[in-house]
């Protein structure tokens, strides 16, 4: 399975998968991600009700204009929920865009989903949350393992937890920036975890800014209101997308692997990361480009 061409992924959010009427809502927020999420946000006792719920409004809305990736987030398949989760996607035989892996620790897990998803699902795509020990250890592994994996997400709360840390962005240094090397080394996108405080615009807008600056590509959301902070700062400027456009068109003239640009040496290399740039601003709106 090829992978297919790279999606604007700057922002994702979550909505419960026992509350569709919170669906709509959430994918009219601005985000490029929607999340249907049956694990942590659904307690024990809601679980099987969620899972009928957000299969049967899947099953209603096939046809979208495609503005929005639409993901199903279900229990780690370690558990029985899990087990009933993708079993329960499996046997509704309609199209699941993508899942998302929770607690994932190793490849031998994604190998497992890749085999049961062919057939109706094997268009489905997947995006991996690291959030243990053994998953950081493995993630180089995880992130090349499947042709299916678009993105990797960063779980900094359970993380934190399994490092013996603080929540804070010194202590979880180190986790994210594996991350990043790992995400970056397969081609795929990375999202980091949800700022979880409302009330303070600023925070979020430091946090994405040392996000961006690190290589992560995109935030989750946990609602709304946080939402246009994360694109604006994702979002490839107009001075930026020209700057790639030229040079890249000097390369593509030159016969050389260097070209002198405003005085400056620029290598053959960073063609990767500019090529990038162009791809993602070609999908996004033009008022997000403003």
């Amino acid at each position: 399975m090829s992978k297919p061409p790279l999606k604007p992924r700057r922002s994702l959010i979550f909505a419960p998968g026992n509350k569709p009427e919170l669906f709509a809502k959430a994918m009219k927020s601005g985000a490029d991600i929607l999340t249907i999420d049956l694990e942590d946000a659904i307690a024990p006792q809601h679980k099987a009700s969620a899972r009928k719920k957000t299969i049967e409004w899947f099953a209603g809305n096939q046809i979208v204009d495609g503005s929005i990736e639409r993901i199903i987030r279900i229990n780690c398949i370690r558990s029985l929920d899990g087990l009933e989760d993708l079993s329960a996607i499996i046997r509704a035989g309609i199209e699941i865009p993508a899942i998302m892996l929770t607690k994932t620790k190793s490849p031998d897990e994604i190998q497992i989903y890749d085999e049961l998803l062919k057939g109706p699902l094997e268009n489905t795509r997947l995006h991996v949350i690291i959030e243990t020990n053994e998953g950081l250890e493995n993630c180089h592994l995880i992130a090349q393992c499947c042709n299916r994996i678009d993105s990797i997400l960063f779980g900094g709360v359970d993380m934190s937890a399994e490092l013996r840390v603080q929540t804070e962005w010194t202590p979880l240094l180190y986790a994210r920036s594996r991350l990043v090397h790992a995400a970056a080394t397969a081609n795929i996108d990375l999202i980091d975890v949800p700022y979880l405080d409302l009330e303070n615009m600023s925070g979020l807008k430091e946090e994405v800014e040392k996000c961006a600056e690190l290589g992560i590509t995109g935030k989750a959301a946990i609602h709304p209101k946080q939402i246009s902070i994360i694109n604006k700062t994702f979002t490839p400027t107009l001075a930026e997308i020209d700057k790639a456009r030229e040079i890249i068109e000097k390369f593509e003239q030159s016969d050389t692997g260097l070209v002198l640009i405003d005085n400056k040496l620029i290598e053959k290399p960073v063609l990767r990361s500019l090529y990038r740039t162009l791809a993602i601003a070609d999908r996004l709106p033009k008022q997000d480009l403003e």
